[in-house]
């Protein structure tokens, strides 16, 4: 069994649109073995089209479904991947309302992390959200010459 998933780590890692013709009947010839490997390639795939859905109600029907299914799944990555989304259910709906990606949510989350642990607590909430606004607004403060 492991030989036969040996060398297709990149083919479980890219959408199907993006793998070339040989890396495409592979993930065929292995999708034949009914392995656990593809059945969870397939729930990551089915999730992806939450971002599809066009409104809030949609999407929650469509992940209610996907939460059934990725918890009955018996694949313990998969259920667990599955209880984070539960514990962060209008997080991942709010996407509906914001539109913006996780990862420019994720980049400023980690500036203010950072500017947190240099200045090791502020006397105020608000002084931290002032210096929220100072590294999220990227202002000049160069004097003028």
């Amino acid at each position: 069994m492991e030989a036969a998933l040996s060398k297709t780590r990149y083919i479980w890692l890219k959408n199907p649109g993006t793998l070339t013709a040989k890396q495409q009947a592979t993930l065929a010839t292995l999708k034949e073995r009914n392995l656990k490997t593809a059945r969870t390639y397939q729930i990551r795939l089915t999730l992806q089209e939450l971002f599809q859905t066009r409104s809030r109600q949609e999407g929650e029907a469509f992940l209610k479904k996907w939460y059934f299914w990725a918890t009955h799944s018996r694949l313990p990555p998969i259920v667990a991947a599955a209880k984070t989304i539960k514990n962060h259910w209008d997080g991942v709906l709010n996407w509906f309302h914001s539109g913006l990606p996780t990862g420019l949510v994720e980049g400023f989350n980690s500036l203010l992390q950072a500017a947190k642990a240099r200045a090791r607590g502020y006397r105020s909430d608000a002084n931290f959200i002032t210096i929220a606004y100072l590294i999220g607004g990227k202002l000049n403060f160069t004097l003028p010459t």
